[in-house]
């Protein structure tokens, strides 16, 4: 199927394949995976939908109830796990070999032929394409594996694949051309694609703009005044040193502790910091991931943030909040971060040792969230080709509790 065919005039699917890094859990990653099936139980009630992602037990607890046709697998992730060699080229040629012929990897025959049921296989956004993981890349070979024996549509959302490793950068952009949908996050994945002779690929935002239709509706009432993430994982240098900078932050900023919210992103990873500095913080209100995931991020507009993470940038300067982002790595974060401010984020980025100064600007303006949002929508129209102002059937009908729950995961889908 040619790639500028507009897949807006198209009829929905009636089998999706998602591949998502959910289950981690991670608050973006999971963040992205509700919104996507939120989106796709409005438009495609009646769709059976595959998530295949690295963790299926978790996933389906977390996701219970988002779409009344979900079904949750580890497929490709299995496969490119399975692959004899850490080489992204042989990972990507073994994984196409397995999706295609049952005799190269027949424990996993029935779920590569599910696989090849499905009519739209859509890679749905976040940061797991790239250089750090390079056994990944074999979940786009997969997917394109499936497309040429099935016919399925393809699709690629809200990617950030930097840093790019420059003897992967000729695969990926190889691998990448060939979908019908190639949509990035950020300036250096477009660029990267871009060279790479991808000449289709659109640059909007990250994925979870989709789920920002009101941003107004996902304040919380009584949250603190400041608010802190610091994360464990992907340093570039040491949990003592992040936490040094930490503290020296928020000593400069004269922050009460009684006035000091702490969020876990990741469970585990984002109290290791804390748990150096907890005993500097006596008052300090500790958001568990379990309680970020049940009620949502704690944020409201006149808030100060400090965080590493990512989304929780996104998210606070959606609703108005201001904040210093931490990159704890520059070929990562710094890409990621640097992405939003890109964007119209009145965030800090701080890229020096020294200590920021206290940000006063607010978040995103409220116009820019909306332009954002109506991008992200205009592709998954596209994506799925059933815009969300005209369904194709009633509205489902989820498990007496499903409501409940979905109402109120972490960033509640209007």
């Amino acid at each position: 199927m040619s790639s500028s065919e507009p897949l807006g005039e198209r009829r929905g699917p009636r089998r999706v394949h998602l591949i998502a890094s959910s289950g981690y859990p991670n608050y973006g990653d999971e963040l992205i995976t509700a919104i996507w099936l939120r989106r796709i139980a409005e438009q495609l009630p009646d769709a059976e939908v595959w998530v295949d992602t690295p963790s299926p037990g978790l996933s389906s607890v977390l996701f219970e109830g988002l779409h009344p046709r979900v079904r949750f697998v580890d497929t490709l992730w299995r496969l490119c796990w399975a692959a004899p060699s850490e080489q992204p080229w042989e990972v990507a040629a073994w994984v196409d070999g397995a999706v295609g012929d049952v005799g190269r990897a027949p424990k996993w025959a029935l779920a590569t032929e599910a696989l090849r049921e499905a009519d739209l296989l859509h890679v749905i956004g976040g940061g797991y394409l790239h250089g750090e993981w390079p056994r990944h890349v074999g979940l786009l070979s997969g997917v394109l594996a499936a497309a040429r024996l099935s016919g399925a549509r393809t699709a690629l959302t809200g990617q950030g694949l930097a840093p790019v490793l420059p003897d992967t950068a000729p695969l990926l952009a190889e691998l990448v051309r060939r979908f019908d949908v190639v949509d990035v996050r950020d300036e250096a994945s477009e660029a990267a694609l871009r060279e790479g002779g991808v000449e289709h690929a659109e640059l909007t935002c990250d994925d979870v703009f989709l789920g920002l239709a009101d941003p107004a509706a996902h304040i919380r009432p009584g949250v603190p005044r400041f608010m802190l993430c610091a994360q464990a994982d992907m340093l570039a240098g040491t949990r003592t040193e992040l936490a040094g900078l930490v503290a020296r932050t928020l000593r400069a900023w004269e922050v009460d502790p009684a006035e000091l919210g702490v969020v876990e992103g990741i469970p585990g990873l984002d109290r290791e910091v804390y748990a150096l500095l907890e005993y500097q913080l006596p008052g300090a209100r500790f958001y568990p991931f379990s309680e970020i995931w049940r009620d949502g991020l704690p944020v409201a507009p006149g808030q100060t943030w400090l965080s590493t993470r990512f989304h929780p940038h996104l998210v606070a300067a959606s609703v108005g909040a201001s904040g210093a982002a931490l990159p704890v790595s520059p070929g990562y974060y710094l890409t990621k971060h640097r992405s939003l401010v890109n964007q119209g984020s009145r965030w800090t980025i701080v890229d020096s040792p020294g200590v920021p100064p206290l940000p006063t600007q607010g978040g995103f303006p409220p116009e820019v969230v909306r332009a954002l949002h109506a991008a992200k929508t205009r592709l998954a129209d596209r994506v799925y080709g059933v815009p969300l102002a005209a369904p194709t059937s009633a509205p489902p009908r989820l498990p007496a509790d499903a409501a409940e729950r979905s109402r109120r995961w972490s960033l509640r889908v209007r």
